[in-house]
């Protein structure tokens, strides 16, 4: 019983360790004219717009570009998340939790 409560606790110490060094990636992506930066937490920390984009007829595209780039920094910030929990040995077997 004992035992599992530490592996739990080694556990739960090796996922902060994970968030906290996923928190200090950044990627950035541009997609049309919008520019966004997103880090580790998956939270947009910076957004650059083209001044052209910002006319009002052009508002069907910015919203277009914004949602392109997000997705793009999304996906390349899945892979940093993936290639460094593979680098940290991912998560350990635990028996009982497979």
């Amino acid at each position: 019983m004992f035992n599992k409560l530490k592996q739990f606790k080694d556990l739960r110490d090796q996922a902060k360790e994970m968030q906290s060094k996923l928190a200090e990636e950044k990627v950035t992506s541009s997609s049309n004219g919008v520019e966004l930066t997103m880090n580790g937490n998956l939270e947009i920390i910076n957004v650059n717009i083209s001044p052209e984009l910002l006319s009002t007829d052009k508002k069907a595209k910015l919203e277009t570009a914004f949602k392109d780039a997000h997705a793009d920094a999304l996906k390349k910030m899945q892979r940093i998340m993936a290639m460094k929990m593979k680098e940290m040995g991912g998560l350990p077997n635990i028996p009982g939790l497979s």
